[in-house]
């Protein structure tokens, strides 16, 4: 896979977990909860910014998240918390999330060895973040 295909795959998965952060946060009735998706928000916004100025350096724009994308995203949300708002339920949501972003950030590394190392460290950081957020979660269930 080629750098550019990389980086839309991480925008994708950037833009779907800020989307994702900000519909669980607004569900979300525990002032430390929120504080924490807020931290996580800004680490997805770092993200996002490394992504946007990379692809502004090849001249490029990044590829829309497709909309059908975005509904099951949303509408996976609001079903899974139609009777349960704890913190338990909205950290397990969001764990769920972070843990197919790593796979599929795994899969993207190992089916890319020609990536350049660049676009391989921002698929490692955007990796490691969401590890991270997983981390801080777990206090939560």
């Amino acid at each position: 896979m080629d750098d550019l295909t990389i980086l839309n795959e991480i925008h994708k998965g950037v833009t779907m977990g800020m989307a994702s952060l900000e519909l669980v946060g607004d569900k979300a009735q525990d002032q430390e909860l929120k504080d924490d998706l807020s931290f996580q928000y800004n680490e997805y916004q770092n993200t996002l910014n490394v992504v946007n100025n990379k692809f502004q350096e090849q001249g490029e724009i990044p590829d829309d998240t497709p909309i059908n994308t975005k509904l099951m995203g949303w509408t996976g949300i609001q079903f899974n918390t139609l009777n349960d708002t704890s913190n338990s339920k909205l950290s397990e949501i969001l764990i769920q999330g972070y843990d197919m972003g790593i796979i599929k950030g795994v899969k993207l590394l190992n089916q890319s060895p020609e990536a350049s190392q660049e676009v391989k460290d921002i698929l490692n950081g955007f990796i490691s973040m969401q590890e991270n957020c997983i981390d801080r979660l777990k206090k939560f269930l």
